[in-house]
């Protein structure tokens, strides 16, 4: 979910493109946009800022004061861009009071020492309610995310638990948490920051630059916080006090405090997202890229061994001139060479498809160029797009790609609509540049709708959706109509075989022709070759992790054009040797059949992995999910397509026809 910059060894590019800016430059210091470090001298305020409120079990975030939380003089929330917008971040800063490398051992942060914060019946039912559905806070400390250290111990003996300790870090922390069905809040937040010092001349005074953000989060009741009128308080020793319970039925008084501890650390500051990327196993993504590797190759290999001797064998046999009356009587892809090229039913819906599939596959393919080539990288890190701390930038990069690909759907949709024998170009762009948009755009508008309902952060603002319109008719709209039109114009695909009057009459199919059966069988090889990356990109869009392996989910992507090609031919050969010519629809279907298979996935994670209950939650993942099956075997089924269609085109001309 979060667009993360720096990938493991061998997808770290980002150093090796900075040395070299830094060689070019003449200026004696220079920093990539949005991802320059901030240098903070002894003393200097650090800001605290709030992001939002999450949770796996509702899918809603709600923004930080949505509950009664401490709130500064002056509330200022932080200008957002796009993919902020849609990811439902809201900003603000707080009344947290952190100076660089000063100790605070225990600070009242709002209320005095004779006058705690009085929780009513309306925000105490409010705050139990967030807990028991397991929200957690986000804060970010100099755009560094807070996270919660989790001490795990692996199945070893008591004895070597020191030594079998196992960090790992959560992120945000729980707003509290549930014992013997009472509720209780964490209103105790001890922050540990740590610096990294930077090398100084003699001369010169020291900067420290923040290298992490970790927070233990602690419930402590009001009778157990000792305040003065300094708003210095004392917390208890040891064990000795009880957590500060949450009564949904009544009125509440607690203390909101906070402590603040400085370590320093070796982390530089370039290194400083390690703790937050290194939280998945990256040795699983190995091992899934090449069980992928090999299981696609080998399969494909087989498959493309007996397509080509059977090949060979039709094209020999059909290529005899002595013996044609016996060739005219087999069975086989050459009977229907008068038929294969018929155009289909609704062809302009067929083309506006694809050249909706042609812009998905065009947006994927320069993210994933981005990520395998250093020089495009290097350029778009300059415009700050794959930097960490560049919220939302990776979303609002994906629309602004998506709309700018218009040019080259809307041409091969023009291309492919006038082979087709169409007519109306102008009705066809149109159908291209609103088709999958407005299911898109009318999905998440409806959803939108039950999220207003909610109050929660993450509704579109109505602004930002009428911006949203303007770039999709001010600059999608435009594009399309311009790559259809000089795609309409251009010469259509060369068929090397005529198109005869009456139509063959197709035979009946076997079982296993079956539309749905070819959807099934069509959709195992792809989907096993990316299942596993799957579950990663659920977790982070569901779970909140990040997911930052863009090299590695880059292969999966290649792995996945190579399978769904394979498949699509194997397909549409078996589908032409039994006579039945109709395959430009059904290949199309056929050849997204992974996305059924993503579609079962995603059932079994929502009943097996997430925690929900509640009808709008399940809606929202639902609506979400059906959006990405939809793009999915779009995209899937374009390649197919387009590989289909090649392949029928060299068959055919490789045959002599009479």
């Amino acid at each position: 979910e979060e667009d993360l910059f720096f990938m493991p060894y061998p997808f770290n590019w980002l150093p090796w493109s900075l040395l070299l800016l830094s060689l070019t430059c003449e200026s004696s210091a220079f920093y990539v946009p949005g991802v320059a470090p901030i240098n903070f001298h002894q003393n200097d305020p650090v800001e605290i800022k709030a992001v939002k409120l999450t949770s796996s079990r509702t899918q809603l975030p709600y923004e930080y004061y949505s509950l009664p939380f401490c709130q500064p003089s002056k509330i200022t929330y932080k200008a957002e861009n796009l993919g902020e917008v849609l990811r439902g971040d809201r900003i603000v800063n707080t009344p947290f009071q952190v100076l660089m490398n000063s100790e605070k051992k225990c600070e009242v942060l709002c209320g005095q020492s004779n006058k705690p914060v009085t929780l009513t019946v309306e925000q105490s039912r409010l705050v139990a309610e967030r807990i028991t559905e397991d929200y957690y806070v986000h804060l970010i400390a100099d755009n560094l995310p807070v996270a919660t250290r989790l001490e795990l111990y692996s199945n070893r003996d008591s004895d070597d638990k020191k030594k079998e300790k196992d960090v790992q870090f959560e992120h945000g922390y729980r707003l509290g948490f549930m014992d013997v069905n009472k509720i209780y809040l964490h209103n105790h937040l001890s922050f540990i920051l740590y610096y990294h010092r930077e090398d100084m001349e003699e001369d010169q005074e020291h900067t420290y630059r923040v290298v992490r953000f970790e927070v233990i989060p602690q419930s402590i009741r009001l009778e157990d916080l000792k305040a003065d009128e300094k708003s210095s308080c004392t917390l208890p020793e040891g064990t000795n006090s009880s957590p500060q319970e949450i009564d949904p039925t009544k009125e509440n008084q607690l203390y909101f405090t906070y402590s603040v501890h400085w370590e320093e650390s070796d982390i530089k500051w370039a290194s400083r997202w390690d703790t937050y990327l290194t939280m998945s196993d990256v040795q699983i993504h190995w091992f899934s890229i090449i069980n992928s590797v090999v299981v696609v190759f080998f399969l494909s290999g087989i498959l493309s061994m007996i397509i080509i001797r059977t090949l060979r064998k039709d094209i020999a046999n059909y290529n005899k001139e002595d013996d044609i009356e016996d060739t005219m009587e087999e069975s086989g892809w050459k009977l229907v060479h008068g038929d294969v090229f018929r155009p289909p039913q609704y062809p302009m819906i067929l083309s506006s498809l694809l050249g909706s599939g042609i812009q998905l596959f065009c947006m994927i393919l320069i993210w994933g160029w981005v990520w395998v080539a250093w020089p495009p990288l290097l350029f778009v890190a300059m415009l700050g797009m794959l930097s960490p701390s560049s919220r939302g930038a990776l979303m609002t990069t994906a629309c602004f790609l998506f709309m700018f690909m218009g040019v080259f759907g809307g041409f091969s949709a023009g291309r492919l609509y006038r082979t087709l024998k169409g007519h109306r170009w102008k009705k066809g762009a149109f159908c291209t540049a609103t088709l999958y948009p407005g299911v898109v755009f009318g999905i998440c508008f409806v959803l939108n709708c039950f999220i207003w309902g909610k109050h929660s952060s993450g509704a579109v603002p109505f602004p930002t959706m009428v911006a949203l319109l303007c770039m999709w008719f001010g600059i999608s709209l435009p594009l399309v109509y311009l790559g259809y039109y000089f795609g309409f114009r251009k010469q259509p695909y060369d068929n090397p075989v005529r198109t005869n009057q009456i139509p063959r009459q197709i035979p009946e199919q076997r079982w296993y022709m079956n539309r749905f059966v070819g959807i099934l069988m069509a959709g195992i090889l792809p989907f096993g070759a990316m299942f596993i990356e799957l579950f990663f990109i659920f977790s982070a869009i569901w779970e909140n992790q990040f997911y930052y392996l863009f090299g590695f989910l880059f292969l999966v992507f290649i792995i996945l054009v190579v399978s769904c090609s394979q498949i699509s031919i194997v397909m549409v050969y078996f589908q032409l040797c039994a006579e039945d010519y109709r395959w430009w629809w059904r290949n199309f279907l056929v050849s997204g059949g992974s996305a059924f298979y993503v579609l079962v996935y995603a059932i079994f994670y929502f009943v097996n992995k997430l925690d929900i209950v509640e009808f709008i939650p399940s809606l929202l993942y639902f609506g979400y999910t059906a959006l990405m099956v939809l793009s999915f075997w779009l995209l899937t089924g374009t390649i197919g397509f387009y590989a289909a269609y090649m392949f029928v085109r060299k068959i055919y001309a490789a045959v002599k026809i009479d």
